[in-house]
This record gives C-alpha cells, sequence and structure tokens, in this order.
C-alpha cells in the first residue's frame, strides 16, 4: 500500500494567499507577497506575517496570526487598516489549527519566508485545486465551509 503524500504547509499558505489575491491587491497592479513565519517550541508555525509590496523596497503590512495568545496580542488572525479578506482569514485560521495535516517546513532554527509573484489565472486555479485537495486531510466539518 503507497504512503498518501501530504502537501506541503508552505504551498497551501501560498495557495491560501494566491486564492485571496484579488482581495489584497487593486485589479490592475502586481506585487509580492510574503509570508514570513516563525516556529513555536514544537516545531508547528506559532506566528506569521504577510506583507505586500506593489512599488519596489515598499512593504505593508497586510496581517498577522498568532497561535496563542501573549500579554500584548490576541491570537487568531489580525489585519491591518486597508486589508481585508474573510477567505484568506478563514482558510488560514482553518490550515494554522491543522498543521498536522500537512508536511512541515523545516526548522533551522530562524523564521521561514515564503514569496508569492503576482499570480496568473492558471496560478489561481492549480492553487484552487491543491487547496481543496489539501482540505481533505483536515476534518470535514471545517473543511466543508473553507472554500467559498
Amino acid at each position: 500500500m503507497r504512503p498518501e503524500k501530504r502537501h506541503s504547509l508552505d504551498r497551501i499558505l501560498e495557495c491560501a494567499v494566491i486564492l485571496s489575491w484579488r482581495d489584497l491587491i487593486q485589479a490592475n497592479e502586481s506585487g509580492l507577497i510574503h509570508i514570513d513565519y516563525s516556529f513555536g517550541p514544537r516545531d508547528s508555525i506559532e506566528y506569521l506575517k504577510l506583507w505586500l509590496s506593489t512599488t519596489w523596497g515598499h512593504w505593508h503590512l497586510v496581517c498577522d496570526h498568532r497561535m496563542s495568545p501573549s500579554t500584548f496580542h490576541t491570537g487568531g488572525i489580525h489585519f491591518e487598516s486597508g486589508y481585508k479578506s474573510n477567505d484568506l482569514a478563514h482558510n488560514l485560521e482553518l490550515i494554522m489549527q491543522h498543521q498536522d495535516a500537512f508536511s512541515p517546513p523545516p526548522n533551522l532554527g530562524r523564521n521561514g519566508l515564503i514569496q508569492v509573484q503576482t499570480p496568473t489565472e492558471k496560478d489561481i486555479a492549480a492553487a484552487a485545486i491543491a487547496l481543496s485537495d489539501a482540505l481533505d486531510h483536515v476534518p470535514s466539518s471545517l473543511a466543508e465551509t473553507a472554500m467559498t
């Protein structure tokens, strides 16, 4: 029996961003989004930030997600002023709460970084398929509402 291949957490985070691209960047703009993440004590991602650049060298914080609340911050996703995506919020929450359903990124003792470029229609279609397939590994009651 062949073991089932799990999607990488990095790829699924990238897919969530690609599928929410139009919520974050105006239709006539191109840009880059960086997903910057740090690991917690159990080698899972504890904290991530999405940064957007539509002008070379200028970055704006879109949102952050914390797995656990701290003295200064609550847990969950928080968008900065001017940014909002219900789909991204829902998908990030689902992905972060069920990281064990995906192949983890290597913890090399430093933050991880994923760079996402302006997607093509082909990229968007591939991301939709990958995210839908990956969510098959998440408890069904939660995954059913992930792709709206």
